[in-house]
């Protein structure tokens, strides 16, 4: 019987999707969930498994095409056997069997890489789908061997391709070489580029700052994450104070959680914020719905699956739609102040900072407080600006003293 094999149904938010390397032939026997190939969105990467035990008898689509949702990419004849004698492993390029080189570890484009530079893929640590190799995973092994040699240009000779059975070092970067290397863009990374400067020309965009003293949510989450802990089975973050506070502030304000729409002003009874997470494949903005419904323990929870999908290379195309507002902490990676840039269609994002110790001004005295910049940047056609510095006074006034929280004032 003949199985098609079709593109994962695309949101409409995705137009299309690039196809990368097949893993297998015409003629090769797969197995049952078997990933065969992968098609790359501006989003995710999604894995095409091989529905059904059998052999692969056409393929209608190459690496490097672009494909739509639910296209035609190639036809499984169920239940036939391999050709000869060969065993349900297909042989690859390089003579080995895809068992033994530990071919089914890795993704397809990560076996383009693997094979161009002659690497053990034996020796890198795989942080994809049940540890497979991915091209990130690759890429850095690579970066982490590249070492200068002490030869000029005129002298250096290319480095000799390692016998099979050896772990291979990259190709070094000799001394006092002056090397362009060209790569294209990942889908994910075009979309971030594009969506950045469709944000930079089409919004009026400004920042507005303040700083909060942290010292009272540290007090708090100090005495509570312990219980916190034992009774939810998360941790208790500083990010679930920043949304819940959030969310306060954006039902003050609403335009902060509207948008333009033409001519028309948009308006959400809804709080979906999206927060900001780096991935091996650059940044994403998972999204937490209806945020007034959660609790402390629930956006902790969600925040702390995101960022291990995200990680795994497994966030989903819903879990990055929609968002009415963002979050971003720059301050995990030392920032100390920054103009974050609005995610269209939103209206207005919040930047969070390092936590750093400073000395403040108290009732005439000097005192030394774990202090905070935030950023607003927000669409001056849409929010003035009393209404962006009185979000930003009224999240502040809520971090600096979270009972408000409860008392909702």
């Amino acid at each position: 019987m003949s199985i098609e094999i079709k593109v994962p149904v695309l949101p409409e938010s995705v137009a299309d999707a690039l196809l990368l390397d097949w893993t297998r032939k015409v003629g090769d026997h797969v197995q049952r969930d078997e990933i065969i190939v992968e098609v790359e969105t501006d989003k995710v990467v999604l894995e095409v498994p091989a529905p059904a035990d059998g052999v692969i008898t056409e393929i209608l689509a190459n690496s490097g095409d672009t494909v739509l949702g639910d296209q035609l990419l190639a036809r499984i004849e169920a239940g036939a056997a391999p050709a000869g004698n060969a065993d349900a492993h297909s042989v690859v390029d390089d003579g080995q069997s895809a068992e033994d080189s530990g071919a089914d570890s890795l993704g397809p484009a990560a076996r383009r890489l693997v094979a161009e530079y002659g690497i053990d893929p034996s020796v890198i640590k795989g942080t994809g789908k049940d540890g497979r190799l991915t091209k990130e995973d690759v890429l850095n092994h690579i970066a982490s061997q590249v070492v200068p040699e002490q030869e000029t240009p005129s002298t250096a000779q290319p480095a000799p391709v390692p016998a099979p059975d050896k772990p291979a070092r990259a190709p070094m970067v000799k001394s006092g070489e002056r090397e362009e290397i060209r790569e294209p863009m990942s889908r994910l990374r075009q979309t971030i580029a594009h969506r950045l400067l469709q944000s930079q020309q089409g919004a009026a965009l400004l920042t507005t700052f303040n700083e909060v003293n942290m010292q009272p949510v540290m007090d708090l989450r100090s005495k509570y994450k312990d219980d916190f802990e034992k009774k939810h089975g998360t941790r208790l973050g500083f990010m679930s104070f920043f949304v819940r506070a959030s969310v306060v502030a954006l039902q003050r304000y609403p335009l902060v959680n509207a948008y333009i729409d033409g001519t028309d002003i948009v308006k959400h009874s809804y709080h979906d914020i999206g927060i900001a997470v780096s991935s091996p494949r650059g940044l994403v903005v998972p999204v937490l719905r209806d945020c007034a419904d959660m609790s402390f323990a629930d956006v902790e929870s969600q925040i702390r699956e995101f960022g291990g999908k995200a990680k795994d290379g497994k966030i989903s195309l819903e879990d990055l739609s929609g968002g009415t507002f963002t979050i971003t902490n720059g301050g995990v990676f030392g920032s100390l102040l920054s103009t974050p840039i609005v995610n269209p269609p939103q209206s207005a994002i919040l930047g969070m900072h390092k936590i750093q110790d400073r000395p403040m001004a108290e009732n005439g005295e000097v005192v030394i407080r774990p202090m905070m910049y935030l950023a607003l940047s927000y669409d001056h056609r849409i929010i003035d600006g009393k209404e962006a510095v009185q979000f930003l006074v009224t999240i502040k006034d809520i971090l600096e003293d979270p009972a408000r929280l409860l008392l909702d004032c």
